[in-house]
């Protein structure tokens, strides 16, 4: 029988940003095939059609086209947390107002 109670929890090798499962759900979603670096670009309108266009070109989605879109949008921010830039969550934040307008909802107030 093999005793691990002795290996300290720090020997476990940290993922690099290349094995991160958050990263590779932004990168290979199954429900939506992204534009690449669309998470990354400044214009929020820009951001929010292209999330739209592959939102509603998808078959592989689960839920309405907004819902997925959003919650991809929302993922990325989410996942990102304290390392996305102060300017990007800002312009990220707008994108979430402007799908909200593509689709004929309510910005939030």
């Amino acid at each position: 029988m093999i005793y691990t109670a002795n290996i300290p929890m720090s020997s476990k090798p940290k993922a690099t940003a290349t094995t991160r499962w958050s990263g590779k759900v932004t990168r290979e979603s199954n429900a939506l095939d992204l534009e690449e670096g669309v998470f990354t670009w400044a214009d929020p309108g820009k951001i929010a059609r292209s999330l739209q266009r592959s939102a509603e070109a998808s078959t592989r989605r689960k839920s309405s086209p907004y819902r997925s879109a959003m919650s991809m949008l929302v993922f990325y921010i989410n996942r990102a947390g304290s390392n996305l830039d102060r300017k990007q969550l800002q312009i990220l934040e707008r994108a979430k107002d402007e799908l909200r307008m593509l689709y004929g909802r309510q910005p939030w107030a």
